[in-house]
């Protein structure tokens, strides 16, 4: 335990203009407390008993607010040290030496955070540190000090800004919170102005251990003005408190190529990656949320010598910088630089095994669960390859596949969800926008064993609202089975030339099949391959009596049969244009030319599209999606 904390308070912060023309930049109030005391309530939390504020400019105002909060019990006990002048962040500590235990914290007081202390100072004894840095990724890194470190953390550069804009960098901040030891101060040259980042640590490095420690915890200095208000409605909305790492978080895990840049195979220069043009926007809105943003990549690209470690480091520096400029970034990067096979030509043998991080096992996803306390029922797997959905669900995750890269062509695993791009996976994760329509549905199926039917056009949303009813009714520890009604459809080859909705879906032998399934008979179908490079991969139903079984595809509502068995009838729509739209890119997908589409689309309308709305007038509940 490190009980004691040294403030640095003496800043005039000049940048929030009329706020500190009467009052020191710690006194100025975010969600209406002062900055120094946000910053005291988190040292009592952490155990933190003794606490030196060291102050200049407007100083008799902390003053005054310690004296009048000395009086609460629930504070550390305080200490006031004056500067002779300003000596900048380290310059004084050589001075009060003799007060300061062998480890303590050191604060700088413009800065709101809320972190999990415990983690911090088992990582700083852990590795025997002189000082561990709190470093983060943060929205603005091109107007802030970067730092870099090793694969066991230890810094080894500092970036003072302003930077050279013909260079990338790692978007890894110096957040201005320490953890160090009192050989630190034999650094700093008595009454001095200097600074930790750009004079202490830079000149330390030769001598002293110093780490850093990566963290997603909620770290933000109150530099300028916009800042304090958006500060001060995360606080308020609980955001701040959330982020520690105490707490279960969210994730959402990303695939690298594919996902975020364009996939040009085995990528292994910088020059060669290139973000697609939505991803800042998408990964930016992450940031926004309570989600994490964390990369899980293979790159066998080091075990088969394309580049080396430094030559990946300099890649995701490139993928950091340019996401850094549209005000988005990463809170982690996995990779896995390991390839099982041998044979290729100058491979390097040190990463030729067999590992349990290579996607599809889940070791990359397992290592930041432990790292970022993630609950992983609050997590998702957006990727583009059989590879990255076997690791979503391998570790029981939430599995979205998207159109992009791969499009999840060769695979036989099925995605939870599936999405044209990033972006629009990014917005459903974070918009649910069925969400208030499951909450109906859950109240009209109530209690007990019931079936539901959900119909509709193809691409109007069906399969998007019966996951995440699933879902839902999993939340609730209720069994169910669950039935894609595309498994009976014909493959095209088979189809007769302008056959409607129902010859293309076997529906005779559909409806031999439906009530086997419902009696616990097992049922076995060659499958229908969803895309013309896969192949037909066998499908067995066998009932066990589950609590809710779901019914779902476009002949749903169809079968006078099937009607009779169901507690609840559902009809999914969305207007013409939308469902064009979707119709395209699905059809983008299988590789289909404009004139292909259309052709389609012409006789979708007759053959499916106006047969199928008909149905509508049985169904209980009709849902725009």
């Amino acid at each position: 335990m490190v009980q004691q904390a040294i403030i640095q308070a003496g800043g005039k912060g000049t940048r929030l203009g009329h706020l500190t023309k009467e009052i020191p930049k710690p006194m100025v109030e975010v969600a209406g407390i002062p900055v120094l005391e946000h910053q005291l309530q988190w040292c009592y939390r952490s155990g933190i008993t003794d606490v030196i504020i060291i102050v200049n400019h407007l100083g008799e105002h902390i003053r005054a607010f310690v004296e009048e909060r000395m009086t609460q019990h629930q504070l550390p006990k305080i200490e006031i040290v004056e500067e002779p002048f300003p000596l900048g962040t380290a310059g004084m500590l050589p001075s009060i030496k003799d007060r300061l235990h062998e480890q303590f914290w050191l604060l700088y007081g413009d800065v709101i955070f809320d972190i999990d202390s415990k983690r911090l100072l088992d990582f700083h004894f852990e590795k025997k540190a002189d000082a561990t840095l709190l470093v983060h990724p943060n929205d603005h890194p091109y107007d802030s000090d970067l730092l870099e470190i090793d694969s066991t953390g230890r810094v080894t550069a500092f970036h003072s800004k302003p930077h050279s804009e013909n260079r990338n960098y790692r978007n890894l901040v110096n957040a201005a919170l320490y953890v160090m030891g009192k050989k630190l101060i034999d650094q700093i040259e008595p009454n001095v102005s200097s600074d930790f980042g750009k004079h202490v640590f830079p000149k330390a490095l030769s001598n002293c251990a110093l780490y850093g420690y990566s963290t997603s915890e909620y770290v933000k200095d109150m530099g300028t003005l916009d800042r304090i208000e958006k500060v001060g409605k995360d606080i308020l909305s609980g955001k701040v408190e959330r982020r520690n790492l105490r707490y279960k978080q969210k994730a959402i895990f990303l695939d690298r190529d594919g996902v975020i840049n364009y996939d040009t195979d085995l990528i292994h220069r910088p020059e060669d990656f290139k973000l697609y043009p939505f991803a800042a926007e998408a990964i930016k809105r992450i940031n926004k949320s309570d989600y994490l943003s964390i990369v899980t990549t293979n790159q066998s690209v080091i075990a088969r010598n394309l580049t080396n470690l430094e030559g990946l480091q300099a890649i995701h520096d490139k993928m950091e910088t340019e996401l850094g400029r549209e005000g988005a970034f990463l809170d982690a990067i996995y990779f896995c630089p390991h390839h099982p096979h041998g044979g290729f030509p100058d491979e390097n043998k040190a990463f030729k095994m067999e590992c349990d991080c290579r996607k599809p096992k889940p070791g990359m996803i397992m290592q930041a669960t432990e790292r970022f306390n993630i609950h992983l029922k609050n997590a998702w797997m957006i990727g583009d390859s059989e590879r990255d959905i076997g690791a979503g669900k391998a570790a029981g995750v939430r599995t979205v596949a998207v159109k992009t890269g791969h499009g999840i062509i060769p695979s036989k695993l099925q995605p939870d969800l599936f999405f044209s791009n990033l972006k629009e996976a990014v917005d459903f994760i974070l918009d649910q926008p069925l969400e208030s329509e499951v909450a109906k549905l859950m109240e009209a199926i109530g209690e007990g064993k019931k079936c539901i039917l959900i119909g509709g056009n193809s691409r109007s949303g069906k399969s998007h609202l019966t996951q995440c009813l699933l879902w839902e009714l999993e939340s609730e520890n209720r069994t169910v089975f669950t039935v894609h009604l595309d498994d009976w459809i014909l493959p095209k080859e088979e189809r007769i030339k302008d056959s409607d909705v129902f010859q293309n879906f076997r529906f005779e032998e559909l409806e031999k099949d439906l009530p086997l399934i419902l009696q616990g008979q097992k049922v076995v179908l060659p499958g229908y391959p969803r895309h013309p490079k896969r192949k037909a991969e066998e499908v067995v139903y066998e009932y066990n009596n589950e609590d809710v079984i779901l019914i779902e595809g476009v002949v749903a509502l169809s079968s006078a049969w099937l009607r009779k068995q169901a507690d609840l009838a559902v009809y999914v729509f969305c207007e013409e244009a939308e469902r064009k739209r979707r119709m395209k890119i699905f059809y983008d997908w299988k590789g289909y030319s404009e004139s292909e589409f259309e052709k389609l689309y012409q006789s979708r309308i007759e053959n499916e599209y106006k047969l199928i709305e008909k149905e509508a007038y049985h169904a209980d509940f009709h849902i725009q999606t």
